[in-house]
């Protein structure tokens, strides 16, 4: 005899039905849409040029203004994160659908953080520098990968809960 299936979704959805609709409505989630990308581009042109000054000697300059740029970009999508998860989840950081994603941003803002001062205090010499830059970059992957994962579950969940209704309505017409 066939057994039924069992779920294996048994976790909570990643926004409750008041969270999406404030996800929706917020404007910060079309900011968070276009950083996101804009943030990607910019990390793959600097991952270039840095790569090609280690590897090469040329381009210090590119590259180090490169990742400043890469950085300043991941502190504007940082902020304006906060302030969306603070209309969506009521917390700034750490809010519970989020919590290990911004566990591991922190560490992501630390490492390009000591890049920055490394640059502009004069700290290592610029091969260094920009191995940090690499670190940074190593992190940032890591938690772009967390970030991509969860949000492509919580839109797998979500359309297996609307099949789920649909079915439920179906048998109840």
């Amino acid at each position: 005899m066939r057994q039924p299936e069992k779920r294996h979704d048994r976790h909570q959805p990643l926004y409750t039905p008041e969270e999406r609709k404030r996800r929706d409505q917020t404007p910060w989630t079309l900011v968070q849409g276009i950083l996101a990308p804009l943030q990607f581009l910019v990390f793959l042109v600097s991952l270039v040029l840095v790569i090609r000054y280690l590897a090469t000697g040329a381009g210090e300059t590119a590259a180090t203004v490169s990742v400043v740029i890469k950085t300043l970009i991941l502190y504007l999508i940082m902020i304006t994160g906060s302030i969306w998860e603070k209309v969506v989840f009521g917390k700034y950081l750490f809010a519970r659908p989020f919590f290990w994603e911004d566990v591991f941003s922190m560490l992501v803002l630390a490492l390009h953080t000591a890049y920055l001062v490394a640059v502009f205090g004069g700290f290592m010499d610029v091969r260094g520098q920009l191995l940090l830059a690499l670190a940074a970059y190593a992190a940032y992957v890591i938690n772009a990968t967390q970030f991509i994962l969860k949000l492509r579950a919580a839109r797998l969940s979500a359309q297996r809960l609307d099949a789920e209704d649909a079915a439920t309505l179906g048998v109840a017409e």
